[in-house]
């Protein structure tokens, strides 16, 4: 699992590749309901065991979540899982607003 910054992770996702890419969003249902980022697949952290095989272990995957903290533990446990390319959102959502799409609120 590496760390990513958010302006590299909005990069990938908008390359040549993007279809190979997932940005996944492990923040509660109520935390979505603040903030959200178009075409982020959400999963919340305590269901990723249950529901790992909705996830494609060949594609490039970002992990996300408020702050990089949460988000962290999941990406670290999806490459003990076999993900060959995992990545942490470094700073999480709050690191996407800040520097990525300003429109996403803070919170």
């Amino acid at each position: 699992m590496q760390g990513i910054a958010a302006s590299e992770a909005a990069e990938l996702l908008q390359g040549a590749d993007a279809a190979k890419v997932v940005l996944l969003d492990v923040r509660e249902d109520a935390e979505l309901s603040l903030a959200a980022i178009d075409g982020a697949v959400h999963i919340p952290m305590g269901q990723i065991p249950a529901r790992i095989g909705e996830l494609d272990s060949e594609q490039t995957i970002v992990v996300m979540c408020h702050s990089g903290g949460r988000s962290a533990q999941v990406a670290t446990y999806l490459s003990q899982q076999g993900f060959a390319s995992v990545f942490n959102l470094d700073g999480g959502i709050q690191a996407w607003s800040r520097s990525v799409d300003p429109t996403i609120p803070e919170y």
